[in-house]
């Protein structure tokens, strides 16, 4: 007998309730989505998340008591393994950065959320961005506004000594294999390990082999 596969347990904040019906009835819909609490404002998202544990938040940008960002700032600190989703009618720049700067890890209009909210609640699962294609051409922009005022955009954020190691521990190498490749002590490897995890933001080594194959170490 196949086991039937877990379902993605959603958390669903907004304060109209007919927003959050139609909403419901998308994800509902889907085989490996489930919405196990609803919330209509920030704060009662909180209290939901910490009383449910979902998978996933999607939350409302502009909702009373605590906005979405404010509720997504919070999550994140409390429960930093909880998936994110923003979701709003402002095709804005500004709160777009503003979610992503508050833990969001997708940003989903709610005219076409018919379409692409499906898709972006799998896309945070599998702990990758979501962005709709005003978003990527804003962060396009933001960045070749950034490069043309001057500001520092570092070529790596890594000392070389720091990438090696990355690259060594993305091609699955252990670390007392690399402390032999590199003629350092195995204390030393984890040493500039924890640092990687730290200084690039990240969890594990799932993580920094993604981190490596967009950096351009390893090919995917």
């Amino acid at each position: 007998m196949t086991e039937t596969p877990r379902k993605t347990r959603i958390l669903l904040a907004d304060d109209h309730a007919l927003v959050r019906r139609g909403v419901r009835l998308i994800l509902d819909n889907e085989p490996d989505l489930t919405v196990v609490a609803e919330a209509g404002d920030g704060a009662e998202a909180i209290e939901m998340a910490r009383a449910d544990r979902p998978d996933l938040a999607i939350l409302d940008i502009a909702m009373p008591r605590l906005t979405g960002l404010q509720a997504a700032r919070e999550l994140s600190r409390l429960q930093p393994e909880l998936r994110i989703l923003m979701l709003t009618m402002y095709d804005n720049e500004q709160y777009f950065f503003e979610a992503l700067k508050s833990g969001a890890s997708g940003y989903v209009l709610k005219s076409v959320a018919d379409r692409d909210l499906v898709e972006a609640c799998r896309a945070a699962m599998r702990d990758e961005p979501f962005l709709y294609p005003g978003a990527v051409t804003a962060l396009i922009r933001n960045y070749l506004d950034r490069v043309r005022q001057g500001d520092s955009i570092p070529d790596s954020a890594l000392t070389p000594r720091e990438e090696e190691i990355l690259k060594l521990v993305a091609e699955g190498h252990t670390s007392k294999e690399i402390a032999g490749m590199l003629l350092i002590s195995v204390k030393t490897v984890e040493r500039h390990r924890a640092n990687l995890l730290q200084k690039l933001g990240l969890r594990d080594r799932l993580e920094l082999t993604r981190y490596a194959i967009r950096a351009g170490l390893i090919e995917p």
